[in-house]
């Protein structure tokens, strides 16, 4: 799908759908609606009068043209207050517009930006819009055996007279960038676990890295055993499918070290091994890559993004599967660093597979690191599907991811990591042990992690709330939502900035 910017009326663009905001708050319809409605006798007023929410936030409304306009369907969107619009919100709009469009098989949908009051300049209001459109566009359809006759959305125009065409080029050809890593990190979570292994995810990697210019190393079993990763060595040994960690390495400040690391989970599914998971919504464990997705997605972006930053990505990929050779409960592990920890759970295995992880690169000096998981059920329990948790070693470098999350849209919200949750952890006959139990589940587990990082700023991002949906909701389709890609590729552009 391509996306256009046009410096023209947007009621004389030619398209089969032209989606158009309407606010709650508005006395009038607005200059916009106004020259519509006149077009169309009077058929927008009628609509505001007659559903009295057309206006509220997330409605929609369909008025076909019948010859009177270019366009030939408007979809009114319900914007609610003007005064409430984000730069979120309005990625959330023209992302919904992109389904509708999708859904009324229509090829052209056209969106006008310079409606949109004055909150926002027209190049933020651009790329947002843009980033909306194509991830709202989305839809993954591999395994259909037959493809359903119809249309397909392959152009969007934003219509904006406020920019000139090259800025227009360059806010496009970066929002397209950022929305096609989050679609990839949405395509390795929808593959089922008998394709994307941890082989199979390695090579998704290596094929990014190479059209995106990022070095890469494929760290096999073997090599595990001899750094002494014996975490994901573990979790992995049940499987047939051997564990592995994949290695990026993006270089946009050579001669320069790595300015942060990014450790994403990459279990590409999860049974719970020996400590078995219940049959109710097993076949969604194919969702615990969706960390390792998000680390994917963001160096696939910043490959192509380049900006003035060196990064290390980090994969940890294992199949946690029950078997003869399956670790069991009651095992003693000693981990990369020397750290030993007894596993409560073969269930609670993220945590392994991160610390052996963020050892590796603290190992690497690697002067600051952000962790990204679908590490526990608790977290869901505390947050629901809205905001995902965090938690971090250090209140400047949690407060830079914050703001970048922010910045991105994405939604994070910080637990407490209070000495007193560490009892929890401690195991009596090793170091540490891999479960503190249910109270304060999402806690202790980001506490864990916290213990390998040693005095090297963490930030630990839980993601078992947000990485799927169930719902189709604005730029969201039911699936993947590909959560934590634009939120690190805003930190990577923010921490680019600072002084060496």
């Amino acid at each position: 799908m391509e996306v256009k910017v046009l410096a023209a009326s947007f009621l004389d663009v030619p398209c089969d759908l032209l989606a158009v905001n309407i606010f709650e708050d508005e006395r009038d319809l607005g200059c916009a609606l106004e020259e519509i409605d006149k077009a169309l006798n009077g058929h927008i007023r009628a609509i505001a009068r007659e559903i009295p929410d057309s206006a509220k936030f997330g409605q929609c409304n369909i008025i076909h043209t019948l010859g009177q306009l270019p366009a030939k369907r408007i979809a009114l969107l319900g914007s609610g207050k003007k005064e409430d619009l984000t730069l979120e919100r309005l990625r959330f709009l023209t992302g919904f517009a992109a389904r509708v469009a999708r859904k009324q098989q229509c090829e052209t949908l056209c969106i006008p930006i310079d409606t949109l009051g004055d909150s926002f300049s027209a190049g933020q209001c651009l790329e947002a819009a843009a980033e909306g459109a194509m991830l709202g566009a989305y839809c993954f359809e591999y395994y259909k055996s037959e493809k359903e006759a119809k249309k397909e959305l392959h152009s969007v125009f934003l219509v904006s007279d406020a920019l000139n065409p090259r800025k227009t080029q360059e806010i496009v050809a970066k929002a397209k960038i950022v929305a096609e890593g989050v679609n990839l990190s949405r395509d390795i979570v929808n593959h089922p676990g008998h394709f994307m292994t941890p082989q199979q995810m390695a090579s998704f990697a290596s094929k990014m890295a190479k059209e995106a210019s990022i070095g890469i190393e494929i760290i096999n079993a073997e090599e595990l055993k001899r750094l002494g990763m014996n975490g994901i060595l573990a979790v992995g040994q049940g499987s047939s499918c051997p564990p592995l960690m994949i290695v990026l390495e993006y270089k946009g400040n050579p001669g320069e070290d790595f300015a942060m690391a990014w450790i994403g989970k990459g279990i590409t599914f999860d049974t719970g091994g020996i400590s078995l998971k219940p049959s109710t919504d097993l076949d969604k464990m194919k969702d615990d890559k969706g960390g390792g997705a998000a680390v994917i997605g963001a160096m696939a972006a910043i490959g192509r993004l380049r900006p003035r930053i060196n990064i290390l990505g980090l994969v940890p990929c294992a199949e946690n599967m029950p078997s003869g050779n399956a670790y069991r409960p009651g095992d003693i592990i000693q981990m990369l660093g020397g750290k030993t920890v007894e596993v409560v759970s073969t269930d609670a295995e993220g945590r392994l597979l991160l610390a052996d992880a963020i050892s590796y690169a603290v190992n690497r000096k690697v002067p600051r690191i952000v962790d990204i998981a679908t590490l526990t059920g608790a977290c869901v329990v505390a947050l629901g599907s809205v905001a995902s948790g965090m938690m971090t070693n250090c209140r400047d470098w949690g407060d830079k991811v914050k703001a970048a999350a922010e910045a991105a849209g994405e939604k994070f919200w910080e637990l407490p990591s209070y000495e007193e949750y560490v009892d929890q952890i401690k195991s009596t006959i090793a170091d540490w042990k891999n479960s503190g139990g249910r109270d304060a589940g999402a806690i202790t587990a980001g506490l864990f992690l916290i213990q390998f990082a040693g005095k090297t700023p963490l930030v630990h991002l839980d993601i078992a709330g947000t990485v799927t949906t169930d719902k189709e909701k604005g730029y969201n389709v039911s699936g993947a939502t590909g959560v934590g890609v634009r939120t690190l590729v805003r930190l990577a552009e923010a921490c680019a900035l600072e002084p060496n």
